[in-house]
């Protein structure tokens, strides 16, 4: 099967390519040739106009597997602060941009510990969501899935790995941001790696009457 990972993210990319090739915690769906957009330049991305993540994750799954004719897999996630009452959400990575103070993960991290900077510990809860898409080669979604994790905004950045608002987000559970996680531990508690579990189950549904071995 090829399938196109519908991001420029390296992070994301990254994590996509780890857990569907099961190297990660997410387990080998399927043999796949794995595509993304480094490679598709010339096709224009689309205005993600959706109010939700499901609805530009589905915008962006349909669009690039019509342009490209192939079996696209998007998704949209982000953070979701409760004391932002759910913001920057669905403008989680164009935060600082949208608020004209900067553009990438560091002004985005800069500019939400300014913006929680007066609010207590126990009020800095958020959550991490994920939606995924898989769309085939004609633009018609096949499948949706989804999931979150629970955390809470640290008043300092923590860790090297990750990438978005990782060093900001801990999970107190585990007295770690998820910036500080190996790989495999982070892909076993996020919110895109149980999205992409859910994903998988379904996908191994989806080939089986097909004969495709997973």
């Amino acid at each position: 099967m090829r399938l196109l990972i519908a991001t420029t993210n390296p992070g994301k990319l990254r994590e996509f390519r780890q857990m569907l090739s099961g190297n990660g915690s997410g387990g080998a769906v399927a043999p796949i040739e794995f595509d993304d957009l480094s490679a598709h330049r010339d096709v224009a991305a689309p205005e993600e106009s959706g109010r939700t993540f499901t609805d530009n994750a589905c915008l962006k799954a349909s669009h690039y597997a019509r342009q490209l004719k192939v079996f696209t897999l998007a998704d949209d996630s982000g953070l979701a602060v409760d004391a932002l009452a759910g913001k920057p959400g669905v403008h989680s990575a164009r935060w600082a941009e949208l608020n004209s103070s900067g553009r990438g993960d560091a002004d985005n991290n800069a500019l939400l510990l300014r913006q929680l900077a007066p609010v207590p510990d126990d009020q800095r809860t958020a959550r991490f969501i994920c939606v995924l898409a898989l769309s085939d080669p004609g633009g018609q979604i096949l499948m949706t899935a989804s999931d979150s994790v629970e955390g809470r905004i640290l008043c300092a950045p923590r860790g090297q790995n990750g990438f978005g608002y990782d060093p900001l987000f801990l999970i107190d559970a585990l007295g770690r941001t998820t910036a500080e996680l190996p790989p495999d531990q982070k892909h076993a508690i996020s919110h895109r790696g149980r999205a992409l579990r859910r994903l998988a189950r379904m996908l191994k549904d989806f080939y089986r009457p097909l004969g495709v071995p997973s």
